[in-house]
């Protein structure tokens, strides 16, 4: 069992019922063949961003607004070393830019292509935290 696909089974879980307790979440992802124990569903809803919104699982995405300079839509993980952030087109290189320019020391370094941004980091832990902090730097534009 891949961690990346219990992530998006979660994903996709979330996305198509109303959950509103993790062991419920366990029991549905054992019953996807998935055995986990509450402690790592909390800890894999922490790494999706996962929050409660009206006393349900809810995936945290930012507002993608004509306001925002950067057009960040997303910000997720993929694998232990590595975020994925999506940004409208042809501003991946704009939002890598105030990435770098935030200076966050967990990060070792950023690569952009068109609407795409690969964030490399150390491991688990420094991915959390850049993850938080991005949401941050993007959700106030």
């Amino acid at each position: 069992m891949q961690k990346s696909e219990r992530h998006n089974l979660i994903i996709d879980l979330i996305g198509s019922r109303q959950i509103g307790r993790q062991e419920e979440l366990a029991r549905l992802l054992a019953e996807a063949g998935h055995s986990v124990t509450q402690a790592s569903v909390s800890r894999d809803l922490d790494e999706l961003g996962v929050v409660k919104v009206d006393g349900r699982y809810a995936r945290l995405e930012l507002p993608v607004s004509e306001a925002s300079p950067f057009g960040v839509s997303a910000i997720t993980s993929a694998g232990e070393n590595l975020i994925v952030v999506r940004c409208s087109a042809g501003l991946a290189s704009a939002a890598a830019v105030r990435i770098d320019g935030s200076k966050i020391s967990e990060i070792i370094g950023t690569i952009a292509g068109d609407d795409t941004i690969f964030i490399a980091v150390d491991g688990e832990h420094e991915q959390k935290i850049v993850m938080k902090k991005l949401r941050m730097i993007f959700a106030a534009g």
